[in-house]
């Protein structure tokens, strides 16, 4: 009797880790946040570890739903499950408490869920790798696992509630670069992602207002935040477009220049920026910024050569073979 009680354990015990070490669970040990912008509703995840392409595995995020952030020996399936719960109307608590009900691997998984209404949910099983702990705050939660030091999320939660008022993807990655201050994963760094969601319902081609990762990187963090200021720039040079497209050339030129300011190198940022000028019948700048333009790179001109037949630049002939000579 004992030796068929033995085989019986030893088959549930592999039935168990059959469930949890899968092949597509890897073993993501990282720090994150979920968060929510109590003025605009928006809901974000950020996230940093020591494994590839991290930011396909743990943040998970919907407009108008919730966001989520699954990690330790993560169980990809919490994300599209838990928003699915949302959709339904359940808590995030609910929602967290009917996935981990559910799992065998439940004391191996690390999970932090956020609704619209900012109620949060977080889980860090008994057997997640130390260090590894969650801090519930106001609208946010921060998680982390197999960290050099026991201060990453107390660090994370100073400084996300410090930086109230900052837009939500700043206060995010704020929060990220204080976790690594405090020691980070002890592996090292090698990937991060920030993902932040409108808290209404979007089309879903235009669900995510910020998407950003770094898949492999010794630095990604600072990588981070490179992309994040170049999302920024770019965030000005699209309102420039709508205001060139409401004709409201005052606007249009503050925000072109707010973003050449933020990249002076970014030849497009300056190129659109000249041939807005130049349609504007300011030709006394838009010509030295082409001529700029054309010596770095003559691949420009012949763009120009190609903008009149599609309305894009609207000089005259005469104007347009000066510009041409330059």
């Amino acid at each position: 009797m004992r030796k068929f009680i033995l085989v019986i354990s030893l088959f549930l015990s592999a039935e168990i880790s059959a469930q949890v070490y899968q092949s597509t669970s890897p073993l993501v040990h990282t720090f994150s946040i979920v968060a929510r912008d109590e003025k605009t509703g928006e809901m974000a995840v950020g996230v940093q570890s020591h494994w590839f392409s991290v930011g396909t595995a743990v943040p998970w995020a919907e407009a108008g739903v919730g966001a989520v952030a699954t990690q330790s020996f993560v169980d990809k399936s919490y994300g599209p499950k838990a928003l699915a719960l949302l959709k339904k109307g359940y808590t995030s608590q609910q929602a967290l408490d009917s996935l981990t009900k559910a799992d065998p691997g439940r004391d191996v998984r690390q999970v932090a869920i956020i609704d619209t209404k900012g109620n949060v949910a977080t889980h860090t099983g008994k057997n997640c790798i130390q260090v590894a702990k969650h801090i519930k705050g106001t609208q946010f939660s921060v998680q982390s696992n197999m960290m050099l030091g026991d201060q990453v999320c107390e660090f994370m939660a100073r400084s996300f509630e410090g930086s109230a008022g900052k837009p939500l993807a700043e206060r995010v990655l704020l929060a990220l670069e204080a976790a690594q201050k405090a020691g980070g994963d002890i592996r090292g760094m090698q990937a991060a992602a920030i993902v932040v969601v409108p808290g209404t319902p979007t089309e879903t081609w235009n669900n995510k207002s910020v998407d950003l990762r770094v898949d492999d990187s010794p630095r990604p963090l600072a990588e981070l935040r490179r992309l994040y200021n170049v999302h920024l720039a770019y965030e000005h040079m699209n309102n420039g477009d709508l205001a060139v497209e409401k004709n409201d050339m005052a606007k249009a030129m503050n925000e072109y220049r707010a973003a050449m300011q933020m990249f002076p190198g970014n030849l497009e940022m300056k190129y659109w920026t000249a041939i807005t000028l130049a349609n504007n019948k300011d030709l006394g700048k838009a010509m030295p910024m082409l001529k700029s333009i054309f010596e770095k790179d003559k691949n420009w001109k012949e763009l120009t050569r190609r903008l009149p037949p599609v309305g894009l630049l609207t000089v005259s002939e005469a104007d347009l073979k000066k510009i041409l000579a330059l």
